[in-house]
């Protein structure tokens, strides 16, 4: 860093807003809600979803009650364009909801788009260029002139490309993004999307949508809620123009952003579940949709079963919820501090039925989201499988993946049941390092060693199977596909493997890395292994052998 004074880095200019509306008002109704999951959030993805998990995931989000859905960007590639005509032909789309494709100010992208929405019932065409001055000057090498005329005739494009829909019986709407508004010069904003609502002429009963993104986020949530109530006073027709959210979280603020854009007068809100997206990600619908519900606002989605959603979410975008994400994070509803579980009890035990919500420590009741009482209840660290891992993290170093806690958690409350009592931090560590660790029947490994050419990783490893040892060798991209294919050669049951994850066991010189490999066999069957080594490579070969006794232990 820097040291002070810093003239690396500059503070966001403030907005001159002299009569500010929105510190002294309250939310009291939802607004309208986005979910750009499958575009935004889809994008962001070091995996892409297939088109099966897209479609499960777009049935996701109309159980849950969005009434617009940004489902691609048809122009950008076949698979998107083909996903959209899926959605169509299949008759997928509810006909209160209306899907939302995203497209650039280019008159062939514009005409690529609309074939893909042939016979949709309800769509809004999301057009957007860059305004901001950067952008002008580092990629377009545009004069605002140039900027402005670009947003006018990709509106008129639209304009002329979505009659032939509306008139096809399309309900066509319109929607403009000015993007990376919040460093977009607010005179200039203005003038853009003035200019393009010139263009559309909308109606009162047909508004036009005016996205004001903050697609990086540079300033604090006060500046940000400044530019959107500035945007919303200066507007010509207020009357025929949704104002539209749609913040990132590069400073961590991105709910806080959105709220207060709320209270400034914005109408909508774009963001996904969970807040994935870019960078940092987009904004949490999940976190502002339930903040309004503990404030006695209805959203107008339905999170009743929060575990379910976060199921879909996070089997199809391979990405886990934080443990201490609001509402959704596993250990949310659990306290490990003693003063803490204390009074969430006590406090429990005064709550009268039909009485307004009042438990200490907990601000929403876990019944309203479909969560369980049982982990404020049993007030001990070692409950349930957050309980679990975190003592294995916090005691021991072990920084399991999130879908092994199942396994240990299993594990644990079996031997817990069997004991009948509490089990000591040192007891689930035996307990893991016997499942996990320890396991060196049928397979074991005695040696291990690879080699590299331009084109492969050759493995020699000597194993026994049932006391009967086995020489093995084989190529692959890797050492642990190496070894995999080695065993392969072998009457094992065939497997595949679905996760690594790995990490440092302590510091310094006495480090060791310990490895967490899932595998899938044949069967169906679903499970890890660890291995523990001073070199990462063998700790990968330890648990894989780990989770292959596992395997045929069960």
């Amino acid at each position: 860093m820097q040291p002070a004074p810093i003239t690396k880095y500059r503070p966001f200019p403030p907005v001159a807003l002299s009569n500010r509306q929105w510190p002294s008002r309250t939310l009291t109704q939802a607004p309208m809600w986005c979910s750009v999951d499958l575009r935004d959030g889809n994008q962001a993805l070091a995996q892409p979803m297939s088109v099966e998990e897209k479609l499960e995931y777009f049935d996701l989000l109309v159980k849950i009650g969005f009434k617009e859905i940004e489902i691609g960007f048809p122009s950008a590639s076949q698979i998107e364009f083909d996903f959209c005509r899926r959605l169509i032909e299949e008759k997928r789309i509810p006909d209160d909801v209306a899907v939302q494709i995203l497209c650039q100010c280019r008159e062939e992208l514009i005409t690529r788009s609309c074939e893909a929405l042939r016979g949709a019932k309800n769509i809004i065409f999301h057009l957007y260029n860059s305004t901001s001055p950067k952008q002008r000057e580092y990629v377009f090498n545009a004069s605002r002139d140039d900027i402005r005329r670009i947003a006018v005739r990709g509106t008129e494009w639209v304009k002329q490309h979505t009659a032939p829909l509306a008139a096809a019986g399309t309900n066509v709407r319109f929607q403009y993004s000015p993007e990376s508004f919040t460093s977009t010069e607010l005179d200039f904003a203005l003038e853009v999307c003035e200019a393009v609502t010139d263009a559309w002429q909308p109606t009162v009963e047909n508004k036009i949508i005016l996205n004001l993104p903050a697609t990086v986020e540079y300033a604090t949530p006060n500046v940000h809620a400044d530019q959107i109530e500035w945007m919303s006073t200066h507007l010509t027709r207020r009357d025929r123009t949704l104002i539209s959210l749609h913040t990132h979280n590069d400073r961590g603020t991105g709910v806080a952003a959105t709220e207060l854009g709320l209270l400034a007068g914005a109408d909508r809100v774009e963001g996904t579940l969970f807040g994935n997206g870019e960078r940092t990600g987009n904004l949490d619908i999940v976190t502002v949709a339930l903040n309004l519900y503990t404030h006695g606002v209805h959203p107008g989605l339905d999170f009743s079963d929060i575990n379910g959603i976060r199921d879909v979410y996070e089997r199809c975008t391979k990405l886990e919820v934080p443990a201490r994400l609001p509402y959704a994070g596993e250990l949310v509803f659990t306290a490990f501090s003693g003063s803490h579980q204390d009074a969430i009890k006590k406090s429990w035990e005064k709550q009268q039925p039909g009485a307004p919500w009042d438990v200490l420590y907990i601000p929403i009741d876990p019944a309203d989201i479909g969560r369980s009482y049982k982990a404020i209840i049993r007030i001990n660290s070692q409950s349930g499988k957050g309980g679990v891992a975190y003592v294995l993290e916090h005691e021991f170093g072990y920084s399991l993946p999130k879908l092994m806690h199942k396994e240990i958690g299993r594990i644990v409350n079996d031997l817990a049941d069997t004991t009948g009592r509490e089990l000591t931090a040192a007891e689930i560590h035996d307990a893991f390092r016997a499942e996990y660790l320890e396991r060196t029947a049928p397979v074991a490994l005695k040696q291990f060693k690879t080699s590299e050419s331009d084109s492969a990783v050759t493995c020699t490893a000597t194993i026994t199977l049932d006391g009967t040892p086995h020489q093995l060798t084989a190529d692959g991209n890797g050492p642990i596909d190496a070894f995999v294919r080695a065993l392969g050669t072998t009457a094992l049951p065939k497997f595949e493997v679905l996760s690594y994850a790995e990490h440092s066991l302590g510091k310094g010189a006495e480090a060791r890395a310990v490895s967490y490999i899932q595998i899938k066999t044949a069967r169906g069957q679903a499970l890890f292994g660890a291995g523990i080594d001073t070199n990462i490579e063998l700790a990968s070969i330890k648990a894989i052998v780990s989770a292959l006794n596992r395997a045929l232990a069960r």
